[in-house]
């Protein structure tokens, strides 16, 4: 594997006053996956992320691949489709990363068992050739074997199904990888300020380097505004009373020790008193339960459970758990804020009715805006957005090649080059998968410059258990500054930083 370039070599590219084919603005799910089909199509493309990679939305999901089987209801079965056709291209092409996970839908009656048996039975067929496995009706005994957590009172059976299951943060670290191992440059921790134009065309962006407060003037023939949440904000930087196109929502996880629910198998409730589904899902060794729907007017930069998320959803896991979690039983929290596509009518059903499809929009001065979407569908946005782009930058047409594409490390590559980093034995936490070798590999070839980058997106420390990764902080930061060579006086305002970061994952 080729040493990857270090930020030093990336921002003294941004120096050479090149044109860009393709300038993306945003390093999530929508911007990784943009920046992977530009450089597979072959053009010169440059994307900037503000802070670390996926460090908003696109490490706080559900860690779901799925079809959607709350969606068939609504009525959006193209939208499942494509979906189901993007989960199996996404096991097939990051199969270190995504994988099959067995879910069942307890029935309290014989009408249940039915109504969910049969809608089950028409996601596997609009799955077609892409199926993961056939679901199928389970007895009670069978319902309460797989689900050992479950409270039986008033199961009468069930219904499993098979969807995927993956690390959101992971994932994006590969498309990263994947998408600079094709020629891309990406730099995170340099945000954008505003466009540049040529005329009443943009043609480029401001940007600064948030380490060293460096300034640049990037050109590109095009620029793709994938930034989620914010999208509107950049927007109206070219148009300052553009209308809004999101509605945000916020959905909180909270994770639990795997005792609460022992096994292998998810749980889906699909009622809830807030009209989402409900999740009780294995990952890592750990219970994710979620999510909230909750609408915000406000889109802060680091958002936090409310209150009555964390209520609510202790609530409805102690009318199905056999054992009620409280508080103190929740080894972290954290909240996500979802780009919804604004709805221009009334609905009764609030954020959690607006469609998670997306969209590609194209101003007057041909600014590319992709938002909304899911993981699920990543490289589909992707595919479109591209598409757009380079029609609206005038590009030599090229066709999408990421069907099939392998993501970075689906071969077992990073493994091995893991392996023969010092430190492989020494393990920073006994609760943790963690160990020095990691965060040395983060540093030298995944562009974590931070110490909350490593606990929480390099590996998942932060999201798994907060109070464990605290402990990790110290050790960590050490290992940081030996790696990017930082002077020794910052250690104690990053060590600061990071046990700032983890108190927001620990409820209070």
């Amino acid at each position: 594997m080729a040493a990857s370039p270090s930020r030093a070599e990336l921002l003294a590219t941004l120096r050479s006053g090149k044109t860009w084919d393709v300038l993306i603005i945003g390093g999530g799910a929508s911007g990784l996956g943009a920046a992977v089909d530009a450089a597979a199509r072959g053009y010169s493309t440059l994307l900037l992320e503000r802070g670390d990679y996926a460090c908003g939305t696109s490490s706080r999901s559900t860690k779901l691949i799925h079809g959607g089987v709350r969606y068939l209801r609504q009525g959006d079965i193209g939208m499942v489709r494509h979906a189901l056709l993007e989960r199996r291209r996404l096991l097939d092409n990051a199969p270190h990363l995504v994988h099959a996970l067995p879910f069942i839908i307890p029935a309290r009656s014989a009408f249940q068992r039915l109504f969910y048996g049969v809608g089950l039975k028409l996601y596997d067929l609009l799955a077609g050739a892409s199926n993961l496995q056939s679901s199928r009706l389970l007895d009670r005994r069978e319902t309460l074997a797989a689900l050992p957590g479950l409270n039986a009172q008033g199961v009468s059976g069930g219904i499993q199904y098979w969807d995927g299951q993956f690390d959101d943060a992971r994932l994006a670290i590969a498309l990263m990888r994947t998408a600079s191992d094709r020629g891309a440059t990406c730099l995170n921790y340099l945000p954008v300020s505003g466009l540049l134009r040529s005329g009443d065309r943009v043609r480029g962006v401001l940007a600064e380097d948030a380490e060293t407060g460096e300034s640049f003037q990037l050109q590109a023939r095009v620029v793709i505004n994938a930034t989620g949440v914010y999208a509107d904000a950049v927007r109206r930087f070219e148009q300052p009373d553009a209308r809004p196109v999101l509605t945000p929502s916020q959905g909180i996880h909270l994770v639990l020790d795997a005792e609460f629910l022992p096994g292998d198998t998810a749980l889906l409730i699909p009622e809830t008193a807030d009209g989402r589904v409900m999740f009780a899902i294995p990952w890592q060794g750990k219970i994710l339960l979620g999510t909230t729907d909750t609408p915000r007017d406000d889109l802060p930069a680091v958002p936090l459970p409310f209150e009555e998320e964390v209520d609510f959803l202790l609530q409805t896991a102690a009318g199905v758990l056999a054992r009620a979690p409280q508080r103190a039983d929740i080894r972290s929290a954290f909240a996500g804020l979802r780009p919804l596509l604004h709805s221009d009518h009334d609905s009764k059903g609030g954020t959690a009715a607006l469609s998670r499809e997306h969209a590609v929009l194209v101003s007057a001065g041909g600014l590319v805006t992709v938002t909304g979407g899911k993981w699920t569908t990543y490289r589909l946005m992707a595919e479109q957005v591209i598409d757009r782009a380079a029609a609206v930058g005038g590009l030599q047409p090229v066709a999408c090649t990421t069907a099939t594409l392998k993501l970075q490390g689906w071969d077992g590559s990073e493994a091995r080059l893991l392996a023969e980093l010092p430190g492989s034995e020494v393990r920073l936490h006994g609760g943790l998968d963690l160990n020095e070798a990691m965060v040395r590999f983060a540093c030298r070839h995944e562009a974590a410059r931070s110490i909350e980058d490593i606990l929480a997106r390099r590996s998942r420390a932060l999201f798994l258990d907060a109070g464990a990764a605290d402990a990790c902080i110290g050790r960590v930061g050490e290992i940081v500054v030996e790696e990017l060579q930082l002077p020794e006086e910052l250690l104690p305002g990053m060590v600061a930083q990071a046990e700032q970061s983890a108190r927001r994952f620990q409820l209070s």
